[in-house]
């Protein structure tokens, strides 16, 4: 339980009572996502509230009409729009208003989860025996990065510089080699480096070694794309100095900054599109389960610390500190 200020603390809590067309879910594991602990640290958050959203589970409980049985392990994410409305039609399902409203009952970090009927519809997908609990807890993760890559229409022969080699980043190295491009990786952990060419990327280290493998690929040109994981507004300038012109610059991660430093006129003279996504859609969970299921995605790997809900507080701390690639939080 969120208690505000950073503060978390264990404690009981009702079981979730289900209605028709809905799950409860008995909780096998929870991937810790960065958005969580930003939550968690943030002054302002709402509290109490339990956390948590890449959730596998076992179905302890099926309402009247629900599409899964008793005992069936499944992963389920916590969003679902609506598929009608202005936003879903134009492309942007993440800005739907029911979209924003849905949600988990709890969160992930619990016993037992509660599913509701959109989310068992369109949100949930069953677990084949071959996949473990770990892979299948990035369906959601990875159909965040999904609806990024194709936001920023990457192309066989694109030269793509990923800034921030955590888990995030380790998952759209993968994606995008799949699609064809040449892909230089950003970290300051040389593990983390290492990993990432082991993952698919072309060259991975420091910022200028990326913007010079970058450079050398496209012909002295820039980077067609430079996706940022990380580092919030700080790192724009340097990423304006390392994509192409007319290239584009995806900001995944919003992190700190309240203003953008980057010249207007500089935007304009170059064409830079800077652009970001927020979350998924079931269309890129649905592709995002069956990269995994395919094992074309290997994101089992990332997981570097597997611990108790008890000990959450210890898993954030891990995850601040860089010394977690990424935690799985079990029952």
């Amino acid at each position: 339980m969120l208690r505000g200020a950073g503060t978390l603390a264990t404690e009981e809590w009702p079981r979730p009572k289900i209605g028709e067309g809905e799950l409860l879910l008995r909780l096998r594991g929870c991937g810790l996502c960065g958005s969580d602990i930003a939550k968690i640290v943030a002054p302002r958050t709402s509290a109490p509230q339990i956390l948590g959203h890449e959730v596998v589970g076992e179905v302890v409980a099926a309402g009247a009409g629900a599409p899964f049985a008793l005992g069936e392990r499944v992963v389920a994410a916590h969003h679902v729009p609506c598929a009608n409305c202005h936003y879903c039609r134009r492309g942007s399902a993440s800005m739907c208003r029911l979209f924003k409203e849905s949600h988990l009952d709890p969160g992930g970090f619990a016993e037992f989860v509660r599913i509701p009927v959109a989310n068992a519809q369109h949100a949930t997908f069953r677990i084949p025996s071959h996949v473990t609990d770990e892979a299948a807890s990035f369906v959601e993760p990875l159909a965040c990065c999904l609806r990024a890559v194709k936001r920023a229409h990457v192309q066989a022969g694109d030269t793509v510089v990923v800034v921030g080699l955590g888990s995030i980043g380790c998952l759209f190295v993968q994606l995008l080699k799949r699609a064809g491009a040449f892909v230089a990786g950003v970290d300051v952990l040389p593990q983390r480096a290492a990993l990432a060419v082991r993952l698919g990327a072309d060259a991975a280290g420091s910022a200028a070694a990326a913007a010079a493998a970058a450079r050398q690929e496209s012909a002295g040109r820039g980077a067609d794309l430079i996706l940022l994981t990380g580092g919030g507004a700080a790192v724009l300038p340097w990423a304006a100095d390392t994509v192409r012109d007319g290239g584009a610059i995806h900001v995944f991660a919003g992190g700190e900054g309240d203003r953008l430093p980057l010249p207007l006129a500089t935007l304009y003279a170059r064409e830079l599109t800077l652009m970001t996504t927020y979350s998924s859609s079931p269309v890129e969970l649905r592709e995002a389960f069956d990269l995994i299921v395919a094992g074309h995605i290997r994101p089992a790997s990332l997981v570097s610390h597997r611990l108790p809900l008890a000990q959450l507080g210890e898993a954030v701390a891990l995850m601040r500190r860089r010394e977690a690639l990424k935690v799985y939080v079990t029952p």
